[in-house]
């Protein structure tokens, strides 16, 4: 029953483990303290229901072995009376006799007088069969074998025993009333004397059946289910209180293996209802009183224990099951309010206030995560510090990346024009030389207006468009509105110096740059676009990659650092685009945001928080 109880139990857990999606810890404690009392719940009440069952039975066992000893002594008491009547027959009267010249009617009538209430005759007859005395009728039937009955064979036989026959009718001696009975024959052998010599003979006393059925009459209840029959020791019945049923076949009897049970109780089944047997073997004679009851004489009172143990077990599971939910109530509650913490974590609170409360291993967890919180807020505090850091140096590293030969070239050409008395390029040259110096130190900052990153391309334009002799035409076509928006300074020049070198610095005059602004969709773009050379597509998506091997001349800032600083500054959604195809030139497109330009501005974009300028427009923009 046990192991049966496991299997299920096992089952259950491996279903709800398969089954279940992941709950929380309440409902896991919930219904795992539940399961656990169900299977000890079910366990007690099928142990107590077995107990009162076998206690039941094992109580109608000891009644039915009580009423069978009773039985079974008031049985043997007739039996032993019987028999001393048998005794006194044979040991005061028979061996007393010479019945050459005696007569046993005188003492076998007086014997049956004085015992007549139980038995129906008295006789004693030679080892040939011939009667010597009767009582009360010394009349035999004519044409009666005596030799080859039953109860004469097994006396002449078995000398030594007394012997018992089944109940019969008597049919020996002619009765003038014409009435048959029911015996029960006691035989013995006897010794007969007659004139000094012995010869063999038997004594027969038939009992009275009715005495027997009288008996067993009592011990039998009308309408009850449970009854008492009695067998001999080969199994044929001598009392059933459904003999005459059983004489006409009309009911069976479980008899001839009921004679091979040992006395005591034991269950059994027999036209497929189990029964409670027990047996009694009387002594002497070596029949069997046995007891039938049906289980369910004694189930009825196990039902009703049933329906009592299954409302004490409901009663009992209902407040397990309360019980269970008020611990594990009060052992999640406290885990419930550290993960709203954790959530609250999740969400984006960098200061959540962390439940440090209940049990000890609660407060020690609450004490763990708030130090977690605590080092990963200083943790992303260096990051950003570090990263920051990194930028800036990024950004002065690229800050200082003029080219030297772009440097030696512009003021190689203004000693060419001194000495040529060209004063007023001189000047000129000098003068954008200044400008583009100027705006590119910005007083350290690396944000400045649109309008001056549009003037330090322009000066740089300029000071080419000397050196080169002006071989290429430059056109700026920046909307006005878009000029006071915030940008990274040092964009426009890279991809300009891009342009001549890689685009019209090979076309004999006929290169052209443009370099446009423009407002679209809520963000600002600047195109640098020439008619030069152009590149393939594979050319194209390897400029924006990082580490490629495409060489690079000119300033050696190179379109993937801007496109870098642009991302660094304002995200992922900004940066620069490229266009081109061989022969028809190339569009670099430089994506930003529209962000208007003020101090307030300049300071958070400088501090690294673009996020919280999202939405903020120029003022413009109407």
């Amino acid at each position: 029953m046990f192991s049966k109880i496991r299997e299920c139990y096992q089952k259950l857990t491996s279903y709800i483990r398969k089954g279940m999606k992941p709950q929380s810890i309440q409902m896991t404690i919930s219904i795992s303290f539940t399961v656990v009392a169900f299977i000890c719940m079910g366990t007690l009440g099928i142990s107590l229901y077995s107990r009162f069952v076998n206690a039941m039975e094992d109580m109608m066992s000891v009644s039915m072995e009580q009423l069978l000893d009773q039985t079974a002594i008031n049985l043997e008491t007739y039996l032993r009376s019987m028999r001393r009547i048998s005794d006194a027959m044979n040991y005061s009267v028979i061996k007393d006799k010479n019945l050459a010249v005696d007569t046993l009617d005188e003492e076998m009538n007086l014997l049956y007088e004085a015992n007549k209430g139980n038995l129906i005759s008295i006789a004693c007859y030679t080892k040939d069969g011939e009667l010597v005395a009767a009582a009360p009728v010394a009349t035999e039937k004519e044409d009666v074998d005596i030799v080859n009955q039953e109860w004469f064979t097994e006396a002449v036989g078995q000398m030594e025993n007394i012997h018992f026959s089944t109940p019969h009718v008597q049919n020996l001696f002619d009765d003038t009333s014409y009435r048959y009975y029911w015996v029960v024959s006691l035989s013995q052998a006897v010794e007969l004397t007659s004139n000094g010599s012995s010869t063999l003979g038997v004594l027969l006393v038939d009992m009275n059946y009715s005495s027997i059925e009288q008996l067993f009459n009592k011990v039998n209840t009308d309408g009850s289910s449970e009854y008492v029959y009695l067998m001999d020791s080969d199994g044929e019945i001598i009392y059933h209180p459904k003999q005459k049923l059983i004489y006409m076949n009309l009911y069976e009897e479980n008899n001839l293996e009921a004679v091979h049970y040992e006395d005591g109780s034991r269950q059994e089944e027999f036209q497929g209802r189990k029964r409670l047997v027990t047996v009694k073997t009387v002594s002497y004679t070596g029949w069997k009183i046995v007891s039938v009851a049906p289980v369910s004489a004694y189930n009825i009172g196990a039902s009703d224990m049933r329906l009592v143990v299954i409302l004490l077990m409901s009663l009992a599971m209902l407040m397990m099951i309360i019980l269970n939910q008020s611990v594990s109530a009060r052992i999640a509650k406290p885990l419930q309010k550290l993960n709203e913490s954790v959530r609250e974590w999740e969400a984006g609170n960098m200061n959540p206030d962390i439940y440090m409360g209940s049990s000890l291993e609660v407060e020690h967890l609450g004490r763990t995560l708030r130090s977690t919180f605590e080092q990963s807020r200083q943790l992303m505090r260096d990051i950003v510090v570090e990263q920051e850091e990194k930028r800036k140096s990024e950004l002065d590293a690229l800050q200082s990346q003029v080219n030297p030969h772009f440097l030696y070239n512009t003021l190689d050409s203004i000693v060419w024009m001194i000495e040529g008395e060209r004063y007023e390029d001189a000047v000129f040259m000098i003068t954008q030389l200044a400008s583009l110096f100027r705006i590119s130190l910005s007083r350290g900052k690396t944000i400045i207006r649109l309008e001056d990153e549009i003037q330090h391309a322009k000066n740089y334009m300029n000071i080419q468009k000397i050196r080169y002799k002006n071989i290429f035409k430059v056109d700026f076509n920046i909307d006005e509105d878009i000029l006071n928006c915030c940008t990274v300074k040092l964009i426009i020049q890279p991809l300009l110096e891009n342009a001549i070198y890689y685009g019209v610095e090979c076309m004999d005059g006929d290169g052209e740059i443009e370099v446009t602004g423009y407002r679209k969709e809520k963000d600002i773009y600047i195109e640098v676009r020439d008619n030069g050379l152009g590149m393939p597509k594979e050319m194209v998506d390897a400029l924006l990659i990082e580490n490629n091997r495409v060489r690079k001349k000119g300033s050696g800032v190179g379109l993937i650092n801007v496109h870098n600083r642009l991302r660094l500054r304002f995200g992922e959604p900004y940066g620069l685009e490229i266009e081109s195809r061989p022969d028809e030139g190339t569009t670099v497109r430089i994506h930003l945001p529209d962000i208007h330009y003020s101090t307030e501005t300049v300071e958070m974009l400088e501090d690294g928080r673009p996020g919280q300028l999202e939405g903020e427009q120029s003022d413009d923009r109407k």
